[in-house]
């Protein structure tokens, strides 16, 4: 790897290592360095930094043109042409996917399911372009490492840095895990607060660089409230393309369906979550089937129904971190996976999966405006449509109208962030998951 010391009035610096552009160290504007490809053939390199002429000058490098693109040099430009060689020709064309958070513990789940073609295929070439903090960098470099040293085919580009508006660039997927998780005595309203600044940078930079059509995922928490302040900030990019992740939640209600019917998960469909990613979000049984049959035909207990298998599905995230000392990042990550896969692959007939999305235009009489988990259905194009063949009862639109509620109140407190008013802060309870303390 080439390094080059420079003095330490630098704020920024830009390394290249096989594609790894770490962007989070800035420069001031009258000085750039470039780090030119090293390609097969060349067997000697001098690195070149222009700088001003009080400042040290680092030693210097000269060149033939490079053939590919400038900012890259290793095992990524020796075999970036995807056309030259008889196994890649055929492959899709690169698509570059953004993830913020990722030098934390879900990232490092996610990342390499992500790389290895699990998410999108075995002939999907992908571009990894990562956002961290000025804290993380050293960590997103030790990522990067473990990505380069991985030897994943498909994995084409990495990049890492702290600026949006440079990682979110052509992103055609961003997948934002990160967020502050809630410290000891902060109030709900104030994570709202801290964390939705930071979504609406990050909408504001999607909006400003990323494809006109990124699919956009919201993980970090608050999610429901921090994909439609994200949204709210990115007004060129369709609302419909904006989620917040609720699959863990629908993934959490299968298993302890399939443990009370004694049947593998596998058996276990229809299973929508409702509304909000709290301790309000409704795990649906009434719709929910097993073996193709009603739940509640197959889990007469409706007791048990009511009572303990929702509370089993809000509370599981906090048990398992009293069972190991650590929140479910690995979970998490599958659940990520399973989000982006039900957007790119049919779903099967009959079927259905949750995600959160902006409420405007549904069938259900939610109210709209707010980004609330609902049940969709996709033809595996990235897009998706609600579902309308759903029954209620009056059990279930009570608990409907809570989560709303609580989803309806957390938007007034974030209203300064949405561009739709003074934020006027009457949270109803505190509902926060466990995990995201």
């Amino acid at each position: 790897m080439a390094v080059a010391e420079l003095n330490s009035a630098f704020t920024k610096t830009h390394l290249h290592s096989s594609q790894l552009s770490f962007l989070s160290r800035s420069v001031p504007k009258h000085q750039h360095c470039d780090f030119p490809t090293l390609h097969r053939t060349q067997q000697r390199a001098r690195i070149s930094c222009s700088v001003t002429q009080n400042q040290v000058q680092a030693p210097a490098v000269q060149i033939q043109e490079p053939k590919s693109k400038s900012d890259c040099y290793g095992v990524f430009c020796l075999t970036y042409d995807l056309k030259a060689e008889e196994e890649t020709k055929s492959w899709k064309k690169l698509i570059n996917i953004a993830v913020s958070g990722a030098a934390g513990m879900i990232s490092n789940h996610l990342l390499f399911k992500l790389a290895s073609g699990e998410v999108f295929g075995p002939d999907q070439p992908i571009a990894l372009k990562l956002l961290g903090s000025e804290r993380s960098l050293q960590a997103l470099e030790g990522v990067a490492m473990e990505l380069e040293d991985s030897l994943f085919p498909l994995l084409r580009e990495v990049s890492i840095g702290i600026d949006p508006y440079e990682v979110f660039q052509d992103a055609e997927w961003a997948l934002l895990i990160g967020a502050k998780p809630r410290g000891p005595g902060m109030e709900r309203a104030d994570l709202l607060d801290i964390n939705g600044q930071i979504f609406a940078e990050q909408g504001r930079a999607l909006n400003a660089v990323a494809s006109r059509n990124v699919k956009v995922i919201v993980v970090g928490n608050p999610c429901n409230t921090n994909a439609l302040i994200c949204m709210k900030n990115a007004p060129n990019i369709p609302a419909k393309n904006f989620h917040a992740l609720t699959r863990l939640d629908e993934n959490r209600a299968k298993c302890q369906l399939a443990l009370k019917a004694g049947v593998f998960y596998d058996k276990v469909s229809n299973v929508t979550i409702w509304g909000n990613h709290s301790t309000t979000q409704v795990p649906d049984f009434l719709n929910a089937k097993i073996d193709g049959m009603p739940v509640i035909d197959v889990i007469k207990d409706r007791k048990w129904l009511e009572e303990e298998f929702t509370e089993k599905v809000q509370k599981r995230g906090g048990v398992l971190i009293q069972k190991w000392g650590r929140s479910s990042a690995a979970s998490t990550a599958v659940s990520i996976v399973d989000a982006i896969r039900a957007l790119i692959t049919p779903t099967p007939k009959g079927d259905w999966f949750s995600t959160g999305v902006y409420t405007d235009g549904n069938p259900y009489g939610i109210a709209e405006g707010i980004v609330f988990s609902m049940p969709c259905r996709s033809n595996g194009d990235g897009d998706y449509v609600l579902v309308k063949d759903v029954i209620f009862d009056d059990y279930l639109r009570n608990r409907i109208a809570k989560t709303e509620a609580e989803l309806l109140a957390e938007k007034r407190c974030v209203a300064h962030l949405t561009g739709e008013g003074i934020a006027v802060c009457d949270l109803p309870g505190d509902t926060m998951l466990p995990g995201e303390m």
